[in-house]
């Protein structure tokens, strides 16, 4: 059953909007001569440029990014947390892209890694940058911790007793003192998926909180480390600001008493975790978001005097990127209708792995079009390749294009070569120019390591 479109897209950020256009504009001049009946009211943007110029251009499936969202995101945070010292710490793991980093450090920001190749990667991006990185992760190995050391970093988050042995044991190797922070666990719950929720006891994450200043006794012992300061971190894709209010007390009261034993704590690091919106607009209510997150962050600190250290990866990211993917068929199982995209679950997992939601949108909006309800799935040979089920969107024709929104952050990081596919380009857009930021892989690639 088809009913007429009623104005499905919501407002977007600044990054991804729709223009209207005249017939063929968002085309290069070679295409305007094949698409008479090319028709659409309004076009789907990336800052200034048509995102079916990029299609064209690149091909699909393609990651879009918009470099004045990330810029302006970015932002928001530092303007966020300006009555208290800090320092912004983008967490790569949410997207890894050396331009993107290079654009992150341009901007002051530093960098959370939780793994020996994230810690090269912004050594290439900005060798400069080493002195605002901080090393999370449980489970590092002696030869990451080296490398850490060697460049110089800030901060190692230290999970674990024998974590704290092994750094200890490499800083008197190398002779050069690590800077520790141990991270707590608050035991704090936190409304998100069980796969990212990070703060109680069960998880694999951090130190109970009640073992800790035996730790960190240890750890001032030894002759090679300098206690610096205490991390947490409870989880991600959090919309609520309370738990994030709720351990900064808990890790208030824990510096107070670190502190009466002779610890000079000097930093708190508060993790990251603020959620985005999927099915919302990321718009206009972000910086309110980000404002309520810092004062639940900041209130309980006011006191302590210590630099704060935050580490937003999906908050800065998610909304700034679009995957574009194009309609091979359209199909239909005894009614239940089917569009069959080139963009699969190697391209963008999360639908697949936690059942997340991404609005999905024609690239090319006609006032005219109806909607119907379909299943939008890839060509892996997987039930479970889908990028949404049972969603109702206007009628897009074989050949059409759809985006895929919000997949800035664990998207094009999390892909994979799932069946002999190729991975998708990147490109990002600055206003009216368009960088390659990774070229579309080809199979000898996948090829070249095998033997």
């Amino acid at each position: 059953m088809t009913v007429r479109s009623q104005s499905p897209i919501p407002e977007r950020p600044r990054g991804f909007v729709f223009r209207e256009v005249k017939a063929g504009v968002a085309l290069s001049p070679a295409s305007r001569q094949k698409s008479e009946k090319w028709r659409t009211h309004q076009v789907l943007h990336c800052d200034q440029v048509p995102l079916p110029r990029l299609a064209e251009r690149f091909g699909t499936p393609l990651y879009v990014y918009s470099a004045a969202s990330i810029r302006e995101r970015y932002c928001a945070f530092d303007t966020a947390f300006r009555d208290v010292p800090h320092t912004i710490c983008y967490s790569v793991k949410a997207n890894s892209n050396l331009s993107i980093l290079r654009l992150l450090a341009k901007l002051g920001c530093g960098f959370d890694v939780v793994s020996g190749g994230e810690l090269e990667r912004v050594l290439i991006a900005n060798r400069k940058a080493a002195k605002r990185v901080v090393f999370s992760g449980v489970g590092k190995t002696r030869a990451e911790l080296m490398a850490a050391l060697k460049a110089g970093i800030l901060l190692f988050n230290v999970e674990s007793e024998s974590e704290l042995e092994a750094l200890a044991d490499c800083a008197e190797k190398l002779r050069t003192p690590a800077s520790v922070a141990l991270r707590v666990n608050p035991d704090v719950a936190a409304e998100t998926h069980p796969y990212i929720s990070t703060g109680l006891h069960q998880h694999k994450f951090g130190i109970p909180i009640r073992d800790a200043r035996k730790l960190y006794a240890k750890a001032a012992s030894s002759t090679n480390l300098n206690v610096r300061g205490v991390s947490v971190h409870i989880g991600s894709q959090i919309t609520d600001a309370a738990p994030f209010g709720e351990a900064m007390m808990r890790v208030a009261e824990m510096v107070r008493t670190l502190r009466g034993d002779g610890h000079e704590i000097e930093f708190i690091d508060a993790g990251g975790g603020l959620g985005i919106s999927y099915a919302g607009t990321n718009g206009t209510e972000f910086a309110e978001s980000v404002a309520r997150y810092a004062q639940a962050i900041a209130d309980p600190l006011r006191s302590l005097n210590v630099h704060l250290l935050l580490e937003p990866g999906r908050a800065i990211l998610g909304p700034a990127g679009a995957l574009i993917t194009r309609v091979i068929y359209r199909k239909a199982n005894d009614g239940k209708k089917f569009l069959v995209v080139d963009a699969a679950m190697n391209d963008l997992i999360r639908p697949s792995l936690y059942n997340a939601h991404h609005e999905i949108v024609p690239v090319c909006l006609d006032d005219t079009a109806e909607c119907e309800t379909v299943d939008v799935v890839g060509p892996i040979c997987e039930t479970g390749d889908f990028l949404a089920r049972g969603r109702e969107l206007p009628v897009v024709q074989e050949g059409g294009l759809l985006a895929v929104l919000d997949v800035g952050a664990y998207g094009m990081v999390l892909a994979s070569n799932y069946n002999t596919r190729t991975r998708a380009a990147e490109v990002l857009v600055s206003g009216k120019s368009v960088k390659v930021i990774r070229r579309r892989e080809r199979i000898s690639d996948l090829l070249r390591n095998e033997v």
